[in-house]
């Protein structure tokens, strides 16, 4: 199968991206539709993941970021039915290596994915790192 990727937000099928991040997604099934749909929104940059021969939308990534030095990358997902061929190191390469924060610092948080992102560069933080978990409840 063929796959496009593209970064247009007015392309994205929001509704595939609230269907996985509201019952696959480990990270963030805590959150309402109206927060995935503010995040999108807020995004700096968001790529999707389509099969050419019919627009279907089967991956998605977003990204905070200041613009100029720093990127936090969120929410990274291949359907299920589409794993296995690479399309999430497509998505991750997009994102973070062919778009204009190439040379960014960039951080996630992953519970299951660590061999994806040590293949584009991440490692585990060192020193200069530090995190405050969230509140929520």
């Amino acid at each position: 199968m063929t796959y496009v990727l593209s970064d247009a937000t007015e392309r994205l099928d929001r509704d595939v991206v609230w269907r996985f991040l509201s019952t696959e997604a480990y990270w963030g099934r805590w959150r309402s539709r109206a927060d995935v749909e503010k995040q999108i929104d807020g995004a700096w940059r968001v790529v999707g993941a389509y099969v050419e021969s019919t627009g279907e939308m089967v991956g998605f990534a977003r990204a905070v970021s200041d613009g100029v030095g720093f990127a936090y990358l969120a929410d990274v997902f291949v359907d299920a039915a589409h794993r296995g061929a690479g399309l999430g190191h497509r998505i991750v390469a997009t994102m973070i290596d062919d778009g204009p924060g190439a040379d960014f610092r960039w951080v996630l948080f992953t519970g299951d994915a660590h061999g994806l992102y040590r293949q584009h560069g991440f490692a585990d933080p060192d020193s200069t790192a530090m995190v405050r978990p969230a509140r929520l409840g």
